[in-house]
């Protein structure tokens, strides 16, 4: 192999290494779950999707033959980490609305349903149709189905 193909192997594994690093610590230091989403689904993609190439230079220089399992695998990945990042994203906010889950205050600032919650204004949704107020304890309990089964108990 020649030294630039040795450059650009090298390059492209330490830049992969580097968005790998930097999306898994972004996992593990964000506060919010919000914010957890953006390592793995952008820095580790992109990271990756790096070492794969690399991995398609290294072949190809040595080798002589062009392989396309690192390509397919790139493509898988970079087509499935975006869906799975917005499908958590709208779990996270759905329960965020609902009061199933407290989120920490993020670097950005509050959640907007936080907000609302703290100045005792219902929140809206896109549509600008009110939302109800989530449930105090005086108000009347959900059937059992939507509650933890902790709190069911058998009404005769």
């Amino acid at each position: 192999m020649s030294m630039v193909v040795d450059i650009v192997i090298s390059a492209l594994i330490l830049l992969g290494a580097a968005f790998v690093l930097i999306g898994s610590w972004g996992l593990v230091r964000l506060p919010s779950t919000m914010e957890r989403l953006h390592g793995p689904t952008k820095a580790t993609t992109l990271g990756l999707g790096s070492l794969l190439l690399a991995s398609v230079v290294y072949f190809q220089a040595r080798l002589g033959i062009w392989t396309a399992h690192e390509l397919l695998i790139s493509l898988f990945l970079f087509i499935t980490a975006p869906i799975s990042a917005n499908m958590i994203a709208k779990v996270h906010l759905h329960r965020v609305r609902i009061g199933a889950i407290e989120e920490p205050d993020s670097v950005a600032g509050p959640l907007r349903g936080q907000l609302t919650r703290a100045t005792g204004r219902p929140s809206r949704h896109r549509s600008g149709i009110r939302r109800p107020r989530p449930p105090t304890p005086d108000s009347p309990q959900p059937p059992c189905p939507s509650r933890p089964m902790k709190d069911c108990r058998l009404s005769a």
